[in-house]
């Protein structure tokens, strides 16, 4: 649990950094951003590798019912994540998917794992993109909508969501997580 915790403060610290000091971050210029850099990189392993060691144990029973919930948000976040580099029509319908779909990916996360290492992970992720959207919608106007998109995007962004859900789906499957209930 303390590679988790500290894997997940150092991306959160990583994050913010521009939100809470922006002028201390502007000043270090392109070092700054590969600071940063390295602070995603080394909390984004170091949560891997935390979450893999612990040892916990479920602190209370989840309906199986919920892997299907699971699945479809899963879905949904794929999409989510997705859209924010699309050339859908619909990316300029939302100013944070990418970050909603940390908070659909976590909540679903949480449906389904009920130990304490899934509660520090997927909370924790949950809770720093809901600080992050504050924090970027609290620090200036809203940027101009993404003009453009298609019908093409649209179908591009559907057929690549579901490929990138049942690429991750395979690695959960050889992981030992099957997402899919028999």
């Amino acid at each position: 649990m303390t590679l988790l915790s500290l894997g997940l403060l150092l991306w959160v610290a990583a994050h913010l950094f521009k939100r809470l000091a922006p002028e201390v971050r502007g000043s270090m210029g392109k070092t700054g951003k590969g600071l940063v850099a390295v602070g995603i990189g080394a909390g984004l392993i170091l949560m891997v590798l935390g979450y893999r060691m612990s040892e916990t144990y479920d602190l209370y029973a989840l309906p199986p019912f919920l892997r299907h919930v699971n699945n479809t948000l899963m879905v949904i976040a794929v999409f989510l994540f997705a859209l924010g580099h699309s050339k859908s029509r619909l990316r300029a319908k939302m100013r944070h998917p990418m970050l909603t779909s940390v908070v659909v990916w976590g909540v679903a996360h949480l449906l389904v794992n009920s130990d304490a290492a899934s509660l520090v992970l997927f909370g924790g992720m949950t809770l720093w993109a809901l600080v992050e959207m504050t924090l970027i919608n609290r620090a200036g106007p809203a940027p101009e909508p993404y003009k453009g998109g298609s019908l093409a995007g649209d179908i591009r962004l559907v057929v690549i969501s579901l490929v990138v859900f049942g690429a991750i789906a395979g690695v959960h499957i050889w992981l030992g997580y099957n997402p899919f209930p028999m």
